[in-house]
């Protein structure tokens, strides 16, 4: 199926100086809002892993839930949420990391994954890479393999899809903007 990141584009909406000055915040919502297109960014990523030997798909707290959920239904694998600290219920093990604006935590239920078990990282945006590097080392920690990270937006300036690579996880993005890309 031929793709063309420039109708990806024009539905994210750059937001300037937000969450703070100089940040050019890239909001997805309008994506969202177009249900051709919500259908196209979800076709490929269940084109990309429908083949792939992967048993779960990790979701990032909270844009990354959009898109694992649906995978995960498209693929019939089970949903595996990475939240933000004291969300959820049950036994969890927490990883801190950094993210662009400070310190925070990433938490997943400790029973999630088995020793053998191979997942998808969701999140909407790759920036420095903290959030999904954190949820790498939860996943680990429970003897399980992340096949891949994917995203739809790649910032590579922040040096997080690098990181990852650096880390051993490969990564895929639908399409990447540039720090001063309006």
């Amino acid at each position: 199926m031929p793709f063309d990141d420039s109708d990806l584009k024009s539905l994210i909406r750059p937001v300037v100086d937000f969450p703070k000055p100089g940040v050019v915040f890239r909001d997805i919502t309008p994506l969202f809002q177009s249900p051709r297109a919500m259908r196209t960014v979800i076709d490929h990523f269940v084109e990309r892993y429908v083949e792939q030997n992967v048993t779960h798909i990790g979701a990032m707290d909270a844009r990354g839930f959009l898109i694992g959920a649906v995978v995960a239904h498209e693929l019939n694998k089970p949903l595996i949420l990475f939240r933000k600290q004291g969300k959820l219920p049950a036994d969890v093990i927490s990883e801190g990391y950094q993210t662009e604006y400070g310190e925070a935590f990433l938490e997943v239920h400790s029973d999630s994954l088995c020793e053998g078990d191979s997942l998808v990282l969701f999140d909407d945006l790759i920036a420095t890479g903290g959030t999904l590097l954190a949820a790498v080392s939860l996943t680990r920690r429970m003897g399980a393999h992340v096949h891949e990270a994917a995203a739809i937006i790649d910032l590579p300036e922040l040096g997080g899809g690098q990181r990852l690579t650096e880390a051993g996880v490969p990564v895929f993005s639908l399409t990447a903007f540039a720090l001063d890309e309006q």
